[in-house]
C-alpha cells in the first residue's frame, strides 16, 4: 500500500471503531498518533533494507506480527500508566491496520492475500534482485504505479483508491476534520 492508502485504511478502522464505541469522533491528537502508527512499519522497515541492505526485502522487523505483539503490549501498558488508553488505541488500530493492509492489499492488484510479508522472521522473504537504495526503489515503484494507473482504465486498484478515498474523505468531514484547526465563530 502506499502511505496515503495505509493513512486513509487506517482512519477508516479508527473512526468507525470510536464512533461506534464511544459514539464520538476521533481527537486531533488521537488522529495525528493514528497517521503515525499507519506509517511506521514503512519508515522503519523501508530504509532498513533498501538502503541499509540489513534486511532483503521491505517487509521485516516492523511488519512482524510477533514484534508487533510486543510492541503493541508495551504501547498499552505505558499508556495505562499513564492514563492516556485512547492513544494506545489508535496507535494500536493504526499499526494493526498497516499489517492487515498488507496482507490484503495484494487482493486489490489479483494476487491474493500476501500472511507472509508479517511473519518475519519465521518466514524470510526474498532479496530483491537489484539494489536501488531508498530513493531509488521508491521512485522506481512510484513510475510503476503511475505507469500501471496511466494504462489501467478502472482496474480494481483504481476503484479501491477512489473509493477509499472519498469514503474517507465524508467520514473525516462527519468527524469534524480532526487535525485541522477548527475556527471560533462566536469571536468573529
Amino acid at each position: 500500500m502506499w502511505p496515503w492508502e495505509h493513512i486513509a485504511f487506517g482512519y477508516l478502522c479508527y473512526s468507525l471503531s470510536v464512533n461506534l464505541m464511544r459514539r464520538t469522533s476521533p481527537g486531533t491528537k488521537e488522529v495525528f498518533v493514528l497517521g503515525f502508527a499507519t506509517l511506521l512499519p514503512d519508515l522503519v522497515d523501508k530504509p532498513l533494507s533498501w538502503s541499509f541492505e540489513l534486511f532483503p526485502a521491505g517487509y521485516s522487523i516492523a511488519h512482524s506480527i510477533f514484534v508487533a505483539s510486543v510492541l503493541l503490549a508495551i504501547t498499552t501498558v505505558l499508556a495505562w500508566w499513564r492514563h492516556c488508553l485512547r492513544y494506545a488505541a489508535a496507535f494500536g488500530v493504526g499499526y494493526a491496520s498497516h499489517l492487515i493492509g498488507d496482507i490484503v492489499y495484494p487482493v486489490v492488484m489479483g494476487e491474493g492475500l500476501k500472511p507472509e510479508v508479517v511473519l518475519w522472521p519465521v518466514v524470510q522473504l526474498p532479496a530483491y534482485e537489484q539494489h536501488h537504495g531508498l530513493v531509488g526503489r521508491f521512485l522506481l515503484y512510484f513510475f510503476q504505479y503511475l505507469h500501471m494507473l496511466d494504462e489501467a482504465g478502472w482496474h480494481p486498484l483504481v476503484v479501491f483508491e477512489v473509493v477509499l478515498l472519498f469514503v474517507v474523505f465524508v467520514l473525516w468531514l462527519s468527524d469534524g476534520m480532526p487535525g485541522l484547526p477548527t475556527p471560533n465563530w462566536r469571536e468573529q
